[in-house]
This record gives structure tokens, C-alpha cells and sequence, in this order.
């Protein structure tokens, strides 16, 4: 039996980038530092036709307070043909986008990128399907661009 546990295991890390989830939070196991994987991740997104709208740097804000955090950076971006839709089906998508992906250094000294799920997100939204068109081009882009930037 420990055999077979073992042998799944294997067979699912081999299967594709390290991806983990936490409820709606879907992460993603980078291989640089934050900075190098927010950058391969800006140079991904703008590559893909997309607007970066702002990079956040948590860690350097609590360092100017004072305060200490693991290196952790927010970027938000978007493309109006995709986030546009969301928000003619219910003007309140406008609180969940543009799309949002945290890099952040656990405890161990792991980068990881983290983003929610598109369709948990915006699901709950009147007026929004859970299966509309945009929800999977959002859920593609994300996994496409993280795991580039991950470096998988």
C-alpha cells in the first residue's frame, strides 16, 4: 500500500508545475527570489498583450514602517477584453479586477505565487455564469502566466 501511495505521488509531482491550493487561493511553486519571479512574471504578462497596472512590494512597505515581512509583491493586471465583460454582466466584477497574483516567500524560504480562482472569485456575482467564456480565458491566462513566470 505504501508502495502505490508512494508511486501517486511521484506520478502527480511529475505531472506538471507544483500547484497547491487553499480553498479559492491557487499557488504556485516559483524557482527565483520574489523580485526575479515578479519580473518574469511582469515580462509574461506585458508579453501576453496585457496592461500591468501596479507593482506593490509589501515587504519593502512593512520594512519602511518598521516592521518585518518575508519579501512579498503584488502585481495587478488585466486586459480590458477580458475583464470588461465581467463587468457588463454585474458592475461589482469591478471589485475583483484587474486580476491580482502575489509572490511571496513562505517561512521555508519557498517562493511561491499565489492568485484566486477566477471563477470563485466573480461566482458569486448575479448576472455572472460560473461557466462564462471569460471566467475560463481568465483561469487559463493565470495558469499560462504563473507557470511561466514560475519558471515551469
Amino acid at each position: 500500500m505504501r508502495a502505490i501511495l508512494i508511486a501517486s505521488y511521484l506520478c502527480a509531482a511529475a505531472a506538471g508545475p507544483a500547484l497547491a491550493g487553499d480553498g479559492d487561493i491557487l499557488r504556485v511553486k516559483a524557482a527565483g527570489s520574489v523580485a526575479e519571479t515578479v519580473d518574469a512574471l511582469t515580462a509574461a504578462v506585458e508579453g501576453a498583450g496585457a496592461t500591468v497596472f501596479a507593482r506593490v512590494d509589501h515587504g519593502g512597505g512593512a520594512a519602511k514602517a518598521g516592521l518585518e515581512l518575508q519579501p512579498m509583491e503584488l502585481l495587478v493586471f488585466g486586459n480590458p477584453r477580458l475583464g470588461s465583460p465581467a463587468m457588463q454582466d454585474n458592475p461589482l466584477a469591478g471589485l475583483h479586477l484587474p486580476l491580482r497574483v502575489l509572490a511571496y516567500e513562505d517561512a521555508e524560504g519557498q517562493v511561491w505565487l499565489a492568485y484566486e480562482d477566477p471563477e470563485e472569485m466573480l461566482g458569486d456575482l448575479d448576472g455572472i455564469s460560473d461557466d462564462a467564456e471569460y471566467i475560463a480565458k481568465m483561469r487559463g491566462a493565470l495558469k499560462k502566466l504563473t507557470g511561466k513566470a514560475a519558471g515551469n
